[in-house]
């Protein structure tokens, strides 16, 4: 049996996209399926929608 999928928040840093079948990016590319996909919180990553770190690198706080 399959898990459900989750989001999860973490401070200061990514969403936690946990058991997603399918992520549909906004020019209709399908994402292949992954157990876990950081998303970008913060604006700043160069792979948007993905998370590359970048809020650590500037500071970022969701505050």
């Amino acid at each position: 049996m399959s898990e459900e999928t989750r989001i999860e928040v973490r401070k200061d840093g990514p969403l936690i996209v946990k058991n997603c079948k399918t992520i549909v990016l906004p020019d209709g590319t399908v994402v292949e399926e992954k157990a876990m996909t950081a998303l970008c919180r913060c604006g700043m990553s160069k792979n948007k929608p993905f998370c590359d770190g970048s809020h650590r690198e500037n500071g970022w706080s969701d505050e």
